[in-house]
């Protein structure tokens, strides 16, 4: 395989790689999808399915898969890296082996790492000699992008070309990709907002209505731009797709696996039994592990963040978590968000 024999590589084979390869592929796209087993790549091939993450849906019959990262690479100018964030370092260190520096490398996931704190444009600048790196971001529920409903997402790079070959990549179809310069902003929004749809999903496991998730969603938001000025981003970012967009569908939507997890919480099932019935990784619980311990190294105030982290890892009952938040002093709406 030589370089441009494909439009895209995705690696990952999970809910969102595959629904972006489908979508790829019905647009034409020479797109190959990578997957970790060897019995996945079959089962694409074969049966045109990916039954573990995407149930019911059949696949594009033009939809190719490998479990061969080092020719697929070789053979493709674009790669699209949708693997959850707990693994992507592992991944990124694979790609580091076969990538050259004219590759263009945009990430879908949407996460922080644990422990570093870092985000996953900055892995894949670590681990690979790649340097036009971008992220695409926003209200992208993989379901839905499998049945064709109209969607959109914002593509982030310090280079214009990363940007412009994304879109072009996606131009004619249902999703429609917006262009960006704020890597950072884009990146938070996508991980910040499972946080908060764990804290939405627990609201209405307890039987509270619009009232308690507007309430939710629009402090959540607060604490996003609070968090994402305070590591670098442009706070107009919050108040587009990958920002109020994002968060709107994960914490409003029954197929959002954050939402789920976080309404079970709110029914009283422990958190170890959610997870474990469940086949897909639920970034949320990540982030939060990641983003609290970073919040009170920074001495930021996020109390949102910290009741799930206290509902996740300390103990607390959703309605101790519920009566934390309701006892905090009330100050001025808009004070959290008069950034630059």
């Amino acid at each position: 395989m030589t370089r441009d024999s494909l439009d895209a590589l995705v690696v990952g084979g999970g809910a969102f790689g595959t629904a972006l390869a489908s979508q790829l592929s019905r647009l034409g796209r020479r797109t190959l999808l990578w997957v970790r087993r060897p019995e996945q790549a079959e089962e694409i091939n074969q049966r045109h399915t990916n039954q573990r993450y995407l149930p019911g849906c059949a696949l594009p019959e033009a939809l190719r898969a490998t479990n061969d990262l080092a020719a697929a690479v070789h053979g493709a100018p674009l790669l699209l890296v949708a693997v959850p964030s707990r693994e992507f370092r592992g991944v990124a260190k694979l790609l580091g082996d076969c990538v050259e520096g004219d590759h263009l490398l945009v990430h879908v996931a949407k996460g922080i790492e644990r422990g570093s704190f870092k985000r996953m444009s900055q892995v894949l600048r670590e681990e690979t000699c790649a340097l036009k790196i971008g992220v695409l971001s926003g209200p992208n529920l993989a379901p839905e992008l499998m049945a064709g409903h109209p969607a959109g997402a914002q593509v982030a790079s310090r280079f214009r070309e990363v940007v412009q070959r994304t879109q072009a990549l996606f131009a004619g179809g249902r999703l429609r990709v917006y262009g960006g310069a704020d890597v950072v902003g884009t990146e938070v929004g996508g991980a910040f907002k499972n946080i908060i749809a764990l804290a939405g999903g627990v609201a209405d496991g307890m039987g509270f209505g619009d009232n308690t998730k507007s309430l939710l969603v629009t402090r959540g938001l607060g604490e996003m731009a609070r968090y994402g000025v305070a590591v670098g981003a442009d706070v107009f970012t919050f108040g587009g797709l990958a920002g109020i967009g994002d968060l709107m569908a994960t914490c409003a939507s029954a197929l959002s696996r954050n939402h789920q997890v976080g309404e079970r919480l709110g029914r009283g099932e422990a958190l170890d039994a959610i997870l474990a019935s469940m086949p897909h990784v639920v970034e949320g619980v990540t982030t939060t592990q990641a983003v609290h311990p970073q919040a009170l190294a920074m001495k930021l105030a996020l109390p949102i963040v910290g009741a799930v982290h206290g509902m996740l890892f300390e103990g607390w009952s959703p309605r101790d978590a519920v009566e934390r938040l309701m006892a905090l002093p009330v100050g001025d709406e808009l004070f959290s968000l008069r950034y630059r």
